[in-house]
């Protein structure tokens, strides 16, 4: 979609002549020396293709036609192994990158409120060697204190180098990796530690004094707490029979050991490496269980999308390792030869909220060249932008939003725009350090507004990922070279997609154009099932004929004829209204989550009634604008309860969505205004900032009462 601008028509026509000469005179130079011509074909080619014609059959990426790939290198089918020749082949190279921490401050807001400023250093790095030996000693320290192979250990700790140093310790000695999200509530935690029946936790300082010192007590087997980052004050109601450990003190332990006539207990493929707690957006977190050659056959898939990964390559890790889209990606680098940094969300950036105003940001010092982002963030980046746009002079915008069109026209060709890079988009790209050159996004679907905004303003490839925790995060990523926007991409070489039919939705695999239906995933990534719940398992879990192990997705999608896949709705998120019309409440959501006036939105509907409404969470600089030209006055929370204003949003809603071509019936016709933003820490979205309908509906229940309790004009 392009931008809008206000250029003297006479004028417009001088520009266009001159862009037209600019690309006659520079368009066969660039064809023969950019290497393009290659790279439109491939955007052309057929990437995936169904194994036979039958309706539902399955598809397969054209690499992988005849065999699905399952290893990374010959011989190494299990995660230790994988790391063992990783470090033999990079023995010295950077692996794991932490900045650090020059000095803390207290900043006081206009409000009165404190937020924490931090001055932040250079990247200190450990090598592959050193990486190596802290995890050898660290699993050994565990088996010290009593952990023995093939039993649970948790990690309840925030995305750093100490968290993938204690992983790769479990792969190693056949420890059962349990991950749960550090922003998970009490009672959320106390379930994952009592199911997986976990002796030992590794957490760090904050987490323990914050989280764990509330529900301690109701983890009747807990003995062990290993701190990653120095021990924290002891507290007097501290349950007897728990020791506080730090994690060098482990590492001591491991290295004093003698190992030398055990005989170590290595996995084997089939063993499981991790037992993964979802984010819990559709209730309490189910454990998924992911075995050595889930994870391998997954990251193995993932890799081959990546053209050229290798040791000149920079990740930023900052999305939680508990997720299987970070932890994967962690993987695919450390596997590569390819150095992680670590950072956090509230450090990322020169503006982010840590960053005291004046230093650097983590993604500035660090200059990544790869970068996963779930779509609240890049949502985030778009508006910031535009915003800043809005702001601009008339000339300044105007050029802007020519250099943006144009370079759509460009990109959609499968051509590229070096001058525009260097002269326009060139401080936008460095917004994220200037270097990046993949950037993927996964966790949830991405507006094709978003998508195309970011692949022209950082000039680079935007990929879109789809996976499952269930599936070891491996399903389908989307070529570099493709530039189409909403789709996910074609099926990865470690498995194969089919699309089975939903009647109740009205979904068939035979449809025309395109046949659709849900999303089954089969392969070696897909994994073995949910941890002590037989029922769901069998439920979402199928084996074919041929032994052939799917998931059912729950998600609906249609192929495309070059084989790339279309997420398209979802069956949990499809209402039928008390008329019969289905209504997509994710397709209510997209349509309308792009707005700069909404931060946030989750369509409602129930079928016991007619019409859809809405939960809504603002932006504070919009609304506070709109209420201004409504000459509506009062503080942040007035304005958000005011029924008036609620009315002048809906005006904006309604006339998005019928540009979107919402349905008459899919466009809400009552919303609250919320004040308070949605994060993780309240429970009411996942750690990448999935909506939790469960949590907002009960949240909103007094709100959806009165929105159902009056008649619609």
């Amino acid at each position: 979609m392009k931008l809008k601008h206000n250029i003297n028509p006479v004028l417009l026509q001088l520009i266009n002549f001159i862009v037209l000469v600019y690309s006659l005179v520079t368009y066969i130079p660039w064809y023969i020396l950019s290497g393009s011509k290659q790279a439109i074909a491939k955007a052309k080619q057929v990437k995936a293709r169904p194994v036979n014609n039958k309706p539902g059959g399955a598809y397969r990426s054209v690499n992988s036609l005849h065999c699905l790939a399952s290893v990374l290198y010959p011989g190494c089918d299990t995660l230790d192994k994988v790391f063992k020749y990783a470090k033999t082949k990079y023995k010295d190279k950077k692996l794991l990158g932490t900045r650090e921490i020059l000095k803390e401050e207290d900043e006081i807001q206009p409000s009165g409120k404190v937020f924490k400023k931090v001055i932040l250093g250079k990247y200190t790095w450990l090598s592959y060697e050193d990486v190596y030996i802290k995890a050898v000693n660290f699993g050994n320290g565990l088996a010290v204190l009593g952990q023995q192979p093939k039993t649970n250990i948790a990690i309840f700790c925030e995305t750093r180098a100490e968290w993938m140093i204690a992983a790769q310790a479990c792969f190693m000695c056949n420890y059962q990796l349990v991950t749960l999200y550090a922003t998970l509530g009490g009672p959320a935690i106390v379930h994952g530690l009592n199911e997986t029946e976990v002796t030992t936790i590794i957490t760090s300082k904050e987490l323990m004094q914050t989280k764990l010192k509330e529900i301690v007590s109701q983890v009747p087997l807990l003995r062990h707490i290993i701190t990653v980052d120095g021990k924290p004050t002891t507290w007097a109601e501290f349950p007897k029979g728990v020791i506080v450990h730090t994690m060098a003190s482990v590492q001591a332990m491991g290295a004093k050991a003698d190992t030398g006539n055990k005989q170590p207990s290595r996995p084997v493929p089939s063993d499981i490496a991790v037992i993964m707690y979802t984010s819990g957006s559709t209730g309490i977190p189910k454990g998924v269980m992911i075995s050595h050659c889930n994870i391998i056959a997954g990251i193995t898939g993932m890799a081959e999308r990546i053209p050229n990964l290798g040791e000149k390559d920079i990740y930023i890790g900052y999305l939680p390792l508990a997720h299987v889209l970070e932890l994967s990606a962690e993987l695919v680098c450390l596997s590569h030869g390819c150095r992680i940094g670590y950072s956090s969300p509230q450090t990322l950036a020169d503006q982010s909220s840590k960053i005291k105003k004046g230093s650097k940001g983590d993604v500035t010092t660090l200059k990544p060249t790869l970068m996963a982002a779930v779509p609240e963030i890049m949502d985030r980046i778009y508006k910031n932008v535009m915003n800043k746009v809005n702001e601009m002079t008339s000339f300044q915008r105007n050029l802007f939003i020519l250099a943006y069109n144009y370079k759509m026209e460009q990109i959609s060709k499968g051509y590229t725009t070096p001058l525009c890079d260097s002269l326009i988009f060139r401080k936008v790209r460095m917004l994220l350090g200037g270097k990046i050159r993949v950037l993927l996004c996964g966790g949830a679907p991405l507006s094709a507004a978003t998508q195309r905004f970011m692949n022209i303003c950082f000039c680079c490839p935007v990929g879109q990922g789809y996976g499952l925790t269930e599936s070891a995060g491996a399903g389908t990523i989307t070529e570099v070279w493709d530039y189409t926007t909403g789709r996910v991409g074609a099926p990865l070489v470690c498995c194969e997609i089919k699309l089975m039919n939903w009647e109740e939705g009205g979904y068939y695999n035979t449809d025309k154009p395109y046949p659709r239906g849900e999303i089954l995933i089969g392969g070696q990534n897909v994994t073995v099932g949910y941890y002590k719940n037989e029922a769901r398992t069998k439920k979402d879990f199928t084996v074919d004929e041929n032994g052939q192990r799917w998931l059912h997705t729950g998600d609906i999608g249609e192929f495309h004829h070059d084989g790339c896949l279309k997420i398209i709705d979802r069956k949990k998120d499809l209402v039928k209204l008390q008329a019969g019309e289905y209504v997509s409440l994710g397709k209510v959501e997209a349509a309308l989550k792009n707005l700069p006036l909404v931060d946030n939105i989750c369509a409602y509907a129930s079928s016991f009634h007619s019409y859809v409404i809405g939960f809504v969470v603002p932006n504070q600089k919009e609304l506070a604008e709109l209420a201004r030209k409504k000459g509506f006055k009062g503080t942040w929370e007035e304005i958000c309860n005011s029924p008036e204003m609620e009315k002048e949003v809906l005006k904006v809603l309604a006339e998005a969505a019928v540009a979107a071509n919402l349905e008459k019936f899919e466009i809400p016709v009552k919303i609250r205004l919320s004040p308070d933003p949605w994060t993780p820490e309240t429970g009411l979205v996942t750690d990448a900032f999935k909506l939790k309908r469960k949590e907002l509906t009960a949240f909103y229940q007094p709100d959806i009462e009165r929105m159902y309790s009056t008649n619609v004009k």
